[in-house]
This record gives structure tokens, sequence and C-alpha cells, in this order.
């Protein structure tokens, strides 16, 4: 009997030691695609990437034509087949809308939402908005059903904590937004099966800090909070936007 337990007991250590080493050796993730959100491009996104790439990260931009929830998901989906093994796929607003569908994509390993929203089946961003509702401008609406934000509107209430001549041009060249895609549907939300990083703008006009907080809670995400951070927290805190996706990229597949 002590013969066999021995046996057994060196087995365990042995699987054990073996699943220590593979985890170990598990290298972190080096393919990161980042997905901007309503109303801007994928530009903003440059002091982030610079940051990324530096450290050695091989970083992609989806460029969504915001027309449609299914064309947006369709074009993060194309850059997501482009990706040679695990992603941590980053949204920023609307773009968490996106990353929680296309997170199901098997190329996916960790999502980042930055100030973004994290749908639930049977939730929208118009529903949520109404629960939790912000505190910025109504969003003005063409004769077309597409959205923009008045330019008067935009640095105070989408880039509060940009430089004056920055928050001007982005709000000059703002790419008008469907509004179908604030009440997108998600089914089978990524996020419950796929671990999730968030951070929280604390002083966020389009997004309610405190929905973000939700977001975090539910989804158990890893979260920071950053103090006095507008909505365009991704572009004016990119050393903290950063930090956090490599702490996503580093831990993920541990």
């Amino acid at each position: 009997m002590t013969i066999k337990r021995t046996a057994l007991s060196l087995i365990c250590s042995a699987l054990l030691l073996g699943a220590g080493t593979a985890s170990a050796l598990a290298a972190p993730i080096k393919n990161i695609v980042l997905v901007h959100g309503a109303f801007v491009d994928g530009a903003g996104w440059q002091p982030v990437y610079n940051r990324l790439t530096k450290d050695g990260y091989h970083v992609t931009l989806v460029q969504e034509p915001l027309t449609s929830f299914t064309d947006d998901v369709a074009a993060t989906k194309r850059i997501l087949d482009q990706q040679d093994g695990p992603t941590v796929l980053v949204g920023h607003s609307y773009g968490g809308a996106i990353i929680t569908e296309a997170g199901n994509d098997p190329h996916v390993a960790a999502l980042v939402y930055i100030a973004a929203h994290a749908l639930d089946a049977g939730e929208t961003e118009a529903s949520n908005g109404k629960k939790l509702p912000n505190t910025a401008h109504p969003f003005v609406k063409t004769p077309d059903g597409y959205l923009y934000i008045d330019r008067k509107n935009f640095p105070a209430d989408f880039a509060a904590d940009l430089p004056p001549a920055v928050a001007r041009f982005e709000a000059d060249s703002q790419i008008l937004t469907s509004a179908s895609v604030f009440t997108a549907n998600i089914p089978d939300p990524a996020w419950k099966v796929k671990p999730s990083w968030y951070m929280v703008a604390q002083a966020d006009k389009i997004i309610s800090p405190d929905l973000e907080r939700m977001y975090a809670k539910r989804a158990h995400s890893t979260t920071v909070e950053v103090k006095g951070a507008s909505h365009s927290v991704y572009r004016s805190h990119p050393a903290e936007v950063a930090r956090l996706i490599e702490n996503a990229a580093q831990n993920a597949l541990k």
C-alpha cells in the first residue's frame, strides 16, 4: 500500500510540475488589436500604439466604418483573422460593444475595455444609458439616421482633458455614426467566457462612470480608475492605458 501511495504521489507531483512548467513557459500574448469607438477613428490610438510597439508588441488597428453593428464587427473579425496567435482585443467606448461580440473569435484570449460598453444579452447602449445617464449634451441626428456630437459641445463632452486644439480637430473630423449601433443586441457576450480588464474614466461625460463600474464589476474585470480622465482617456492617458493592456497580455494565459 505504501509503495502504491508513493507511486501515486510521484505521478501527481509530475503532473503538477508539468502543468507549472507549461504555465511558466507560456509566452505572454504579443498580438494586440485596438478598436475605436463612435465619432472617431483609429488615429487617436497612436500614443498607445507607440508605447506598445516600443515594448515589442504586434499592434493592429481596426478602422470600422460605423455604418452598422454588423459591419463594424465584420471589420474587426477581418483584422483578427490576420493574427498569428493569441490576441488581446481592446475596445474604447462603443468599441466595447464590438469586442463583446467579436471577442468570441478563437484568436481572442483577453478583452480590455477602455471606458467602454460591456453589454449583456438583452441590453443595448441606449437602454443602459437610460438606467445610468451620462452628463453630456444629446447627440444630433441627421435625416438619414446618423448621429454626431455638436461641434461646440465636443471638447467639453468628449475630450475635456485633451489640448484645446486637439479637441477642436477631433470635433471637426468626427465620423458620423449610424444610430442603429446604439441599439445592437449581443446574445453571447464574450466577457462571460474570457478574462477581461477594464479602465474607468472618472470624469467621463459620454458614459456614466457608474455604468462603467457596473460593467467592470459584473464581468469580474481587473479594474483601474483614472482620476480626472475624460471619455478620451485612451488618448489623454496613453501610459496608463498601455500599462493595462500589457497587464492583460502578460496574465491572460496564466
